[in-house]
């Protein structure tokens, strides 16, 4: 099957999944069945792109818009990755967000699904855009996308927090990302992504510093500090799109288009050389920092994990700013690896609530000894971002504490093992509460138990994968080695 068609049933698929939860709207199982097939489905044409990929990083035009400005797609190292992510932990979301919206008798399902099923054909597209102009459209897309999905309960928080989330993300793509593509397009002629940066030299060192502001900032997803509070303020939705918010599509997209921009677009030896990202570092830095001292300060469950993902999502943005292929590897694998630790850690917090009802983890001592998977899966998730061996999250802090050493940023590497400390000091302690500290009504928390294995079996399975991670990254790195993501010395 030619590769261009495979792109074109990847992006198609979930978009036509969609369409068809709203059909089987009277018939929830079939629209389940259909959904999860479609997932499936999605995942394969991705894995055969994977599987078909020569290292030839070949564009592919749907339409021209202007001189310069196409609706392309574009195969490469990065995308892949981050399709195969996507749409693989697609099927454990939905298989997850069944048993969610049955148990916490969620209504409207099928337009839940609906919006859901089109975010993943965004995040397709976002995946596997050949220029700058593509990208923007399917990134726009998804802001747009999943609007409804964190305003689904349709109360006057999920309504204030939507129109959050709405305003930051569009406010900060249109006004500072567009302009900074607007800029390339009249500096350069293209906007098209190709190894090593489209640049050259076309912007003076103040220039090159004001462009990466306008990127930095504008790709709002990523979430740095100070654009940052339209995370916390999505949490007002259902646990399945919190989970979908932060490990499979908005904040995964925003720091994948980082990533991407800065090695197709800036080009990481040119951002080296310049010396243009220097002042990111320090702010991811903060922001890392910043934000695990917030978390520590939030009693709900999910606040305190929004912040946990404001401060890990920085990971990402820092290896953007140390400019070499020891940071882009970094932020590769924190991209993968965080996305599994952090949907298990999501998904736990949901399990508790359709148990229990309960968000705050004051409330929550003694709950282990009546869900021990879940707060097992709670505690594999944790370990993981916290970056402890044998857990998976261990990789990307180490490379990116080389990429650090590389840059000679000494400093980065203290910044990092504080952010571990941190990191332990407000995610541990809902294990500790709920193995080692008696329940606060015996009676109680006597009458709990796991829910259905649907809602506690997804988590186990990517609490399971963070594990075997730690011992097979070492492909995702050979990947983006052998086909010229990064080029590592001997």
């Amino acid at each position: 099957m030619p590769i261009e068609f495979l792109i074109f049933l990847t992006v198609f698929t979930p978009a036509l999944v969609g369409g068809l939860n709203l059909i089987f709207n009277k018939k929830p199982n079939v629209r389940d069945t259909v959904t999860l097939l479609g997932a499936l489905i999605t995942f394969y044409f991705s894995l055969n792109i994977f599987l078909s990929f020569d290292g030839q990083a070949t564009q592919y035009k749907l339409a021209t818009i202007m001189p310069g400005i196409d609706i392309s797609f574009h195969i490469e190292p990065l995308g892949i990755i981050f399709s195969l992510l996507a749409s693989g932990l697609w099927i454990l979301t939905h298989i997850y967000a069944i048993g969610y919206m049955r148990g916490a008798k969620e209504k409207n399902h099928s337009r839940f699904f609906f919006f859901f099923s089109v975010s993943i054909a965004s995040v397709m597209g976002i995946s596997f855009s050949g220029n700058l102009f593509t990208l923007f459209l399917f990134y726009e897309i998804l802001t747009l996308i999943t609007f409804p999905l964190v305003s689904h309960k349709g109360s006057t928080e999920a309504l204030r927090g939507a129109r959050v989330y709405l305003s930051i993300l569009l406010g900060t793509s249109i006004g500072l990302q567009l302009l900074g593509i607007i800029w390339i397009y009249f500096s350069v002629g293209t906007l098209d992504f190709v190894k090593g940066g489209i640049l050259n030299g076309s912007f003076g060192s103040l220039e090159l510093i004001l462009l990466v502001g306008l990127f930095a900032f504008g790709i709002g997803k990523a979430a740095l500090f100070p654009f940052h509070r339209w995370l916390p303020a999505a949490m007002v939705a259902p646990t399945p799109v919190s989970a979908l918010l932060h490990a499979v599509a908005v904040v995964k997209a925003g720091v994948f288009t980082v990533l991407k921009v800065g090695v197709y677009i800036f080009g990481v030896e040119s951002l080296s050389v310049s010396g243009a990202t220097d002042w990111l570092t320090w702010l991811a830095c903060f922001s890392i920092l910043f934000a695990s001292l917030i978390a520590m300060t939030k009693d709900n469950l999910k606040a305190r994990l929004a912040y946990s993902t404001i401060s890990q999502l920085a990971y990402v943005v820092l290896a953007f700013s140390l400019a070499n292929s020891l940071g882009v590897l970094g932020g590769a694998l924190q991209i993968v690896t965080h996305a599994f630790g952090k949907i298990t850690l999501f998904m736990c917090a949901g399990s508790i609530y359709v148990a229990t009802k309960k968000t705050n983890i004051s409330n929550m001592q003694g709950l282990g000894r009546v869900m021990p998977i879940t707060f097992l899966s709670f505690l594999i998730g944790a370990i993981s971002i916290i970056g402890l061996p044998p857990m998976s999250g261990s990789w990307a802090k180490w490379f990116l504490i080389l990429s650090s050493l590389e840059a000679d940023k000494q400093f980065v590497v203290l910044v990092l093992l504080i952010s571990s400390l941190l990191n332990i000091a407000y995610l541990l302690p809902l294990v500790a509460k709920g193995f080692y500290l008696n329940p606060i009504d015996q009676t109680e928390t006597k009458s709990f138990k796991e829910p259905s294995a649907l809602v506690w079996l997804p988590p186990a399975i990517t609490a399971s994968i963070s594990f075997l991670l730690f011992f097979y990254v070492g492909y995702i790195r050979d990947f983006m080695i052998n086909f010229g993501l990064v080029s590592l010395g001997n």
